[in-house]
C-alpha cells in the first residue's frame, strides 16, 4: 500500500518558488509540524526540518556530503574540497585548513580587526543614509579577509570584485548564464590566489594564508582549492549577514540598546541569536547511501536530502520562543554553522567578526534606524539575503573613553 504524497496547503507558497524566498517560515513551520521527512514532488528532493533529524543528517555518516553534490540541479562540479567530500579525506583537507581558519589562526586578528572596524566606522557619514549590505557588510567582509590572505590596500577592489562574481556559486538552482559566470570567475579567483600567495610567500609575509601555503600535508591544488571554498563560502555569507542581522536587531529598541552595552561574551551570544534566525546559508545537502529512518520518517537509499538548517533553527522543541530575538539565549543549539564533521571551519572567525562590528556600531549610533515596510529579500536561495538594507544613522556618532564606543574590554 502506497501513501499518497503530503503537499503544502494551498495557502502557503513553497518556500524554493521565487515568491516563497522572500519568506519560507511559514512552509517550513507547516513542513515541521506535518511533515518533518517530506519528499518534494517539484524538485525530487527530501526536505528535513526538525532539529533532531537535521542534526542527524549533519553527523551521520550514512548521509554523504560527496554525493550532495547531486543536488545541485547545475551541471558543474564544485571542485574536491572539505564541502564536497567525505571522511578519511575530509578529515585529511580539513586539518590543514585549520592553519587558515581555526581558532588559533583568528585569534591574533582581533586587535587588527578591531581597528578594521573602526576605520570602517569613522567612514560612515555622520547623520546621514547608507546601505548595511554595501557600505558595511562588504568592506567588513574584505577587510578580514585581507588580515587573513595579507592583501595589500591597492588589492582590495580586485579581490572583493573577484569574491562577489564567484560567490555566485554558492546557489544550487542559479540560471545556467549566470552559473557560467561563475565558474568563470571562479577560475579567475583561482589564478589570482595562486599569484598572491606566491607573492606573499616570497615576500616573508606571516598570514594565516602562508601559513597553509606552507604545508606539505596538502598538493598545490589541494591548497588553492581549500583558499577558493574559504572565499566562495564565507566572504558572500559574511558580508550579508550583517544586513541580516541589522534587519532583525533594529526594530527592538531594548536588543539595540543591550548590544550597545555588551561586553564580549554577550556579543557573541547574540551574533549566535541572529544567525539562528536568519542564517545566510539556509540548508545543506546530502545523500543517503542507504536507508535511514529518523524519528519524522524513512528515507530511502540512494535519497536526495536537504537539512533545512533554517526550519531547525526555529524547532519549538529545541528553541523557547522560537521566532522571538533573545539575544542573550543560552544555550543556543542553532545549526547556522552546519555540525558533524562538517562543521564550519569559519565559525569562529564569524563569531569574532560580528561581535566586533555589531556593539561598536549601535552603540557609535544609537539612533540607527533601519527601512519600514517589508525586507527586500534577494530571489536567490543561497546565501539567503538582502538586496539592500538602507540604514538612517540617526545623527551625529556617540563617542566613549576618547574613541568611538570604547567598550572597556579586549576583543
Amino acid at each position: 500500500m502506497t501513501t499518497a504524497p503530503v503537499r503544502l496547503p494551498e495557502h502557503l507558497i513553497h518556500p524554493f518558488a521565487p515568491a516563497g524566498r522572500a519568506n519560507p517560515h511559514p512552509a517550513y513551520r507547516w513542513l515541521r509540524a506535518n511533515d518533518p521527512v517530506h519528499h518534494d514532488a517539484a524538485s525530487g528532493l527530501w526536505l528535513v526540518t526538525a532539529h533532531a533529524d537535521c542534526v542527524t543528517v549533519l553527523r551521520d555518516p550514512r548521509f554523504s556530503a560527496a554525493q550532495g553534490q547531486r543536488e545541485r540541479t547545475r551541471d558543474d562540479a564544485l571542485p574536491p574540497s572539505m564541502l564536497t567530500t567525505d571522511p578519511p579525506d575530509h578529515h585529511r583537507l580539513r586539518a590543514p585548513g585549520a592553519l587558515l581558519l581555526g581558532p588559533a589562526a583568528v585569534r591574533p586578528l582581533a586587535e587588527g580587526l578591531g581597528a578594521d572596524v573602526d576605520a570602517l566606522l569613522d567612514r560612515l557619514p555622520p547623520g546621514g543614509r547608507i546601505d548595511a549590505v554595501a557600505d558595511l557588510g562588504r568592506p567588513l567582509a574584505t577587510a578580514v579577509y585581507a588580515r587573513l590572505f595579507g592583501l595589500p590596500a591597492g588589492e582590495l577592489k580586485r579581490f572583493e570584485a573577484l569574491a562577489r562574481a564567484a560567490s555566485v556559486n554558492l546557489d544550487p538552482m542559479v540560471a545556467p548564464a549566470r552559473a557560467a559566470l561563475g565558474r568563470s570567475a571562479a577560475g579567475a579567483l583561482t589564478h589570482y590566489l595562486d599569484g598572491h600567495t606566491a607573492r606573499a610567500t616570497a615576500a616573508g609575509v606571516r598570514v594565516p594564508l602562508t601559513a597553509l601555503a606552507a604545508d606539505d600535508r596538502l598538493s598545490r591544488g589541494e591548497m588553492l582549492g581549500i583558499l577558493n571554498l574559504a572565499v566562495i563560502g564565507g566572504w558572500q555569507p559574511l558580508a550579508e549577514f550583517i544586513g541580516n542581522a541589522l534587519h532583525l536587531l533594529l526594530p527592538d529598541r531594548t536588543a539595540v540598546a543591550s548590544l550597545a552595552g555588551a561586553d564580549e561574551d554577550a556579543a557573541r551570544l547574540a551574533v549566535d541569536e541572529l544567525l539562528r534566525l536568519e542564517a545566510p546559508i539556509p540548508f545543506t545537502a546530502r545523500v543517503t547511501t542507504d536507508r535511514v529512518a529518523l524519528d519524522g520518517g524513512v528515507l530511502p537509499p540512494g535519497a536526495r536530502v536537504l537539512a533545512v538548517l533554517t526550519a531547525a533553527n526555529r524547532d519549538p522543541e529545541v528553541f523557547a520562543d522560537p521566532d522571538a530575538l533573545r539575544l542573550d539565549r543560552s544555550p543556543n543549539p542553532h545549526l547556522g554553522f552546519g555540525g558533524g564533521p562538517h562543521f564550519c571551519l569559519a565559525a569562529p572567525l564569524v563569531r569574532q567578526t560580528a561581535a566586533l562590528l555589531l556593539p561598536r556600531l549601535v552603540g557609535r549610533f544609537p539612533a540607527l534606524r533601519g527601512p519600514s515596510g517589508a525586507p527586500d529579500w534577494d530571489q536567490c536561495l543561497v546565501p539567503r539575503r538582502l538586496r539592500a538594507f538602507p540604514v538612517d544613522l540617526g545623527g551625529r556618532p556617540v563617542h566613549v573613553g576618547g574613541r568611538p564606543n570604547d567598550l572597556g574590554g579586549e576583543l
